[in-house]
């Protein structure tokens, strides 16, 4: 299997229906050691239960910068980096909201990588995959906060692209169009706030179906591809 050997730590993994659950899922049925975040222990516990004995769950609150710190020292050496723990902001507007998003969506995987990347390289390379979205790219209402803290998580990706492509640690992003995770519902509503049918293929995607995604980048398969942002968004960045 593509991943066996391989330690993934998947960022905000801990809940049922979410991206990270869908990805960590997919790494770990392709024979990863998983390691799952989140804040809510009882959660974690339950995605683990739903993925199985190669997943194992690590409490981490990213919104403190010593909290990024602390996971990745409990982490350890990882193969595999998925920097998919984000805050969605909808329209807010308040400071307190925009320093949260940019410590979760930012600050968070700027630590990881930077305290994680040394130890791939020692080990003879490794993968760094950011989540990000096309409302770094396109102009969205009420998505002022979030699509900047995307934009400039693309921005790390291809500055760490072109920094770590001697060492053999690629870094890419995977930019989701509208999802039905269960954050967006959550925050959105059931029809991702219609975001679905501005898309071309008129659909929000299952997590499962940009986690594929994911997967592919990360992996092997992937191995000449680095400081690329692969839009997996039902068509809505080609318009």
């Amino acid at each position: 299997m593509e991943f066996t050997g391989k330690r993934a730590l998947v960022t905000g993994s801990g809940a049922i229906g979410g991206l990270g659950h869908a990805v960590a899922r997919i790494l770990a049925a392709r024979g990863a050691e998983v390691l799952i975040t989140g804040r809510d222990s009882e959660r974690g516990a339950r995605v683990v239960e739903d993925i199985g004995g190669r997943a194992r769950f690590l409490r981490a609150d990213l919104r403190d910068g010593e909290g990024a710190r602390r996971l990745a020292d409990e982490a350890g050496p990882v193969d595999v980096l998925v920097n998919n723990a984000a805050v969605l902001l909808g329209a807010a507007r308040d400071l307190d909201a925009y320093d949260e998003a940019f410590a979760v969506n930012v600050r968070a995987p700027f630590v990881l990588t930077e305290a994680l990347a040394p130890g791939m390289a020692a080990n003879g390379g490794g993968s760094v995959v950011n989540i990000s979205s096309t409302a770094a790219g396109i102009g969205m209402p009420g998505m002022a906060v979030y699509g900047a803290t995307k934009a400039a998580l693309e921005s790390l990706t291809r500055a760490w692209a072109a920094e770590l492509a001697a060492a053999k640690v690629r870094v890419n992003a995977v930019s989701p169009g509208p999802m039905r995770s269960s954050k967006a519902t959550a925050t959105l509503g059931p029809d991702v706030g219609g975001f679905g049918e501005t898309v071309p293929m008129a659909r929000a995607a299952d997590p499962a179906e940009v986690a594929e995604v994911v997967a592919f980048v990360a992996g092997d398969r992937a191995g000449f591809m680095t400081g690329a942002t692969v839009a997996a968004d039902g068509g809505r960045s080609a318009i």
